[in-house]
């Protein structure tokens, strides 16, 4: 049965390496979905409301649920501008959703970013106009990822609770 994996959170906050380490650990046939990735590399546009990365990401989830196993879908995905897109998988992936937040203080997210190859592509000061406090979904429940907990426990909690019964 294919599963949605949700990975969000601000700027900084290590969503990406979790999910790139997270789909290296699946292996075949799990497909990362990165916000980034759409919006900033293949299609080359801002972000915002009514992003035309938007339609792109509903597409790309689409085919995940039609031939991935896993698909993980990671990103800051401001939950107001992406609220089509969580709508879209709800109604896809039913309740097979597991869906995290990185609450990560903005301090937090500024230090990380320094050990980042694209701490030349921007600074403090867009990340700090980036930020959202507790951008939470509301109607898919997300569990919250946390500073103090490393990479490894990250993606191992992750794995745990994605299991399919008989799979360990």
């Amino acid at each position: 049965m294919n599963r949605l994996v949700i990975i969000r959170g601000n700027s900084g906050s290590g969503k990406s390496t979790a999910a790139k380490k997270l789909q290296k650990r699946l292996g075949p046939n799990t497909l990362l979905i990165s916000q980034d990735t759409v919006r900033r590399e293949m299609l080359q546009v801002r972000d915002g409301p009514d992003t035309a990365a938007l339609s792109l990401l509903m597409s790309l989830l689409r085919y995940g649920h039609e031939n991935c196993e896993i698909t993980i879908l990671e990103g800051i995905l401001n939950a107001e501008w992406y609220f089509p897109l969580f709508e879209e998988a709800a109604r896809l992936f039913d309740n097979r959703i597991f869906a995290y937040y990185y609450d990560v203080t903005f301090e937090e997210t500024l230090q990380r970013h320094q050990r980042r190859d694209k701490r030349r592509e921007f600074g403090e000061e867009e990340m700090r106009c980036w930020w959202r406090e507790k951008d939470y979904i509301g109607f898919i429940p997300e569990r919250t990822v946390t500073e103090d907990m490393s990479l490894e426990e990250t993606v191992c909690k992750i794995l745990s609770e994605i299991q399919e019964p008989g799979t360990e």
